[in-house]
Formats: C-alpha cells, structure tokens, sequence
C-alpha cells in the first residue's frame, strides 16, 4: 500500500527527468502528500509529455460521483489489467507520478511508528499510475475531475519487514514505454510492472509528526533519533 508520500523536487528538477514541456501554474513542495489531494502527474498526449494536477483517488469515468475516489488510491499490479475500475484506464490512460519518497508505518496497533523511505540517490523517481476523467453530466456546466491512482506491487526484500506492499517503482528506461498510448497490449505492460521496476530503496525512521496531515514541512523526512 502507499498512503502518504512526498514531492518536494523544484519544477526545474521534474521538468529534466521527466523530459516534460511547459508547465503553466505554480509547483508547490508537499512533504505529506494525502489520498484526495491534487499531486503532480504527467500523463501523454499528443506525443507530449504534460505535467498535470490530479486528485488522489481513482474515479473511473462511469462512477456516479466521486466519493469512490477515495477507495481507490492503490491498484494491486497483479489484479490491475482485470478490475473493473483500473482496467480501462490500465490499457489507455497511464501516467507516471513523480516522487521524492513516501512513508510506511510498522509496528503494533496503536503504537506503528513511521518511515520515511526513498531511492539511494535521493533523486526523485516515479511511481507507475493511471489516471481517469471523470465528468459531471448532471452539472450544467459539465465540470471535469480529473484523478489517479498508484499502482502497488509486492514489497521487495529491504522492505518487507516493515510492509508486504510497496509502490511500483519504474526504472526511467520504462517512462516513455508506460506513457506510451499506443502500448495498449494488457500483456506488454504487465511485463512492465514484472521486468521494469526499481527494488533498490533505503530507509529509516522519522517522526509522528508526519500522522498529520497538518504537518507538512522538511521536518517530515527529518530522520528521527530515539
């Protein structure tokens, strides 16, 4: 699962990674990143690759409304070509969401302390989306919500004891193969979330601070000393 993350990477930064164009509003560092909230994702169109805002939560474009968001900020990479909510959206509509790392919980219930976990070279990475349009028709002016969700996968070893599940990480060899519209084959991608992921992560631990969302600063991935 991954229910908290980070993007806190200067524009300048995504822009050269993710080999994205002109980007019209303002980038913002989220150091608590929560289900709902907008979060930057770049999506292809046009053959361009386009920095967007999308809400965290998943709305499949034939939900009546979009509270279902919310339950749907996570597709399992094994189930993700077959459920009815991520399967369309799987084969036509991907995006990778740029990240800087994201937070685990261990421990038992009531007393889970946090971690903060990310890539060894600290540079931002991509979590592998999907994303969805969803319309208002009941609305006069038809307004439009546009969402994704993040794909999760089996927690790789360094990991596994803190959770059994971790987002799928592209290797950047993959980028330009996930964001491609014409790759359209649910076999073809699912050898992507097999082949083409990053397990190589560290991590440690920080502060409960990062429990709330109110709290959203550096002092989130500062690590904590017990």
């Amino acid at each position: 699962m991954c229910g908290r993350f980070v993007q806190n990477s200067p524009l300048q930064i995504i822009q050269r990674i993710f080999n994205t164009d002109k980007v019209l509003f303002e980038v913002i560092p989220n150091y608590n990143v929560a289900p709902t909230q907008k979060i930057l994702a770049i999506i292809n169109q046009d053959n361009e690759n386009k920095l967007e805002k999308l809400h965290w939560g998943l709305v499949p474009f034939w939900a009546n409304d979009i509270s279902m968001g919310s339950r749907m900020i996570n597709a399992r990479a094994e189930t993700v070509s077959q459920k009815p909510g991520f399967r369309n959206a799987f084969r036509k509509r991907r995006c990778v969401i740029p990240a800087d790392g994201f937070y685990e919980w261990k421990g038992e219930k009531g007393d889970k302390h946090p971690f903060y976990i990310t890539v060894p070279s600290g540079k931002p990475f991509a979590f592998a989306g999907l994303w969805e349009t969803w319309t208002d028709k009941e609305n006069d002016e038809e307004s439009v919500y546009k969402s994704c969700t993040i794909i999760t996968t089996a927690a790789s070893e360094p990991l596994s004891s803190i959770h059994h599940r971790m987002p799928a990480i592209l290797d950047p060899e993959f980028y330009e193969k996930w964001l491609n519209e014409k790759m359209q084959n649910p076999k073809n991608l699912e050898i992507i979330l097999r082949d083409g992921l990053i397990h190589d992560m560290i991590y440690y631990p920080v502060s409960k601070l990062v429990n709330s969302v109110k709290n959203n600063d550096p002092n989130c991935i500062k690590p904590f000393l017990q």
